[in-house]
């Protein structure tokens, strides 16, 4: 008996997180956007993508926005990329090149590249993504910087993957989406604490009254959810999911390089503030436990009761994350969640454990 008592104390606190986590999926489109057509800097350092600057730029420069730079960051490439940017900027005004060369004490660091960028940006509000990723529309800009006030300095945006076939993209769209809806839901419950590089803004003024990324500047990942975790308050953020404003990149097609990438991230939020630290890792013991405890339970006397509150607990699930699944458009993984759930939890306690005796990669 003390066993279902257990388990059900296990089901009623993954509950509690799903309630949290409705405050994003039940969210109503915000009705407070601004019409004002802000100038924007949008920023973007690329390490040795030649490939991608040459689909994604042109994606860039057709964007609705009536006043808008793009800082274009080459850092330290070994291949074309600082001859592709060149050759944009040529015929548009509004391309602004970094050409950064490795430096002794920040070797091979992106946020001495992303600082020296900043420096570079002739506007207050600043808009971030990645070299490897494209906007789902013209209206991506506009959408994102939408979001600015003279209150709201740190807007949130959705960084999604591409769907493509097989089961590691699922699992690497379903983790993404997990990790929004978090990041999302404490946003809008006044606790925020990460964001995504891939689809990330906020103002020249939040940064430096933050003195930049000088915190954790020896640190080799965290530029976007480091700076987010110490800039963020309850009054400043803001969030933008509306699916024009969304950005999409390719993800990881080999388990291990997927792995390699979540290893950095995970090793980078064991510097988030203690409280996110502890909520982000009770959630996650609870579910391991929670999924730890049900064969235990069905093979006890009181199965009938323990089935009631596996039932309960992944209606929740479904109700809630189908939700989010659906606005942020991933409804394709609606129907496995719980599968998904559980092989991904199981994923990363393999990640944590490696963790554990392995340094942190260098940005590439």
């Amino acid at each position: 008996m003390v066993l279902l008592y257990v388990f059900g104390a296990v089901a009623l606190i993954n509950c509690v997180y799903y309630l949290l986590f409705s405050k994003f999926s039940f969210l109503k489109p915000s009705e407070n956007k601004s019409s004002d057509k802000y100038p924007v800097s949008l920023i973007i350092c690329a390490k040795n993508e030649a490939e991608n600057l040459q689909k994604h730029i042109p994606l860039w420069q057709s964007q609705n926005h009536p006043n808008f730079e793009i800082i274009l960051i080459n850092d330290a490439s070994v291949d074309e990329t600082l001859e592709v940017i060149e050759a944009f900027a040529e015929s548009d005004p509004r391309i602004q090149i970094v050409n950064v060369k490795n430096n002794e004490a920040f070797w091979a660091n992106k946020k001495y590249a992303l600082t020296l960028g900043i420096k570079r940006a002739k506007n207050k509000r600043l808009v971030f993504t990645d070299a490897d990723c494209y906007p789902a529309s013209n209206e991506w800009l506009s959408r994102m910087s939408s979001s600015f006030s003279d209150k709201k300095q740190l807007i949130l945006g959705y960084g999604a993957y591409e769907k493509l076939p097989g089961f590691l993209n699922k699992i690497i769209r379903f983790e993404t989406l997990m990790t929004a809806v978090q990041y999302f839901s404490y946003a809008k419950a006044g606790n925020p604490y990460m964001g995504v590089g891939r689809n990330l803004a906020y103002t020249s003024t939040l940064y430096y009254e933050n003195n930049g990324f000088m915190s954790h500047m020896k640190i080799p990942s965290g530029d976007d959810d480091l700076f987010v975790n110490e800039a963020a308050t309850s009054e400043n953020i803001e969030i933008c999911v509306q699916p024009e404003a969304f950005t999409y990149s390719f993800p990881k097609k080999k388990k291990e390089k997927w792995h390699i990438q979540k290893k950095r991230h995970y090793a980078t939020a064991k510097l988030y503030k203690f409280k996110h630290r502890f909520l982000l890792g009770a959630y996650y013991i609870f579910n391991l436990l929670f999924w730890l405890l049900v064969p235990v339970i069905l093979f006890t006397p009181f199965w009938i009761f323990g089935l009631s509150i596996i039932f309960i607990r992944i209606l929740f699930q479904y109700v809630i994350i189908g939700y989010a699944a659906k606005k942020l458009q991933e409804a394709d993984l609606v129907p496995l969640i719980p599968f998904y759930e559980l092989f991904l939890i199981f994923t990363q306690l393999s990640i944590f454990i490696s963790n554990s005796s392995e340094k942190n990669a260098r940005w590439k």
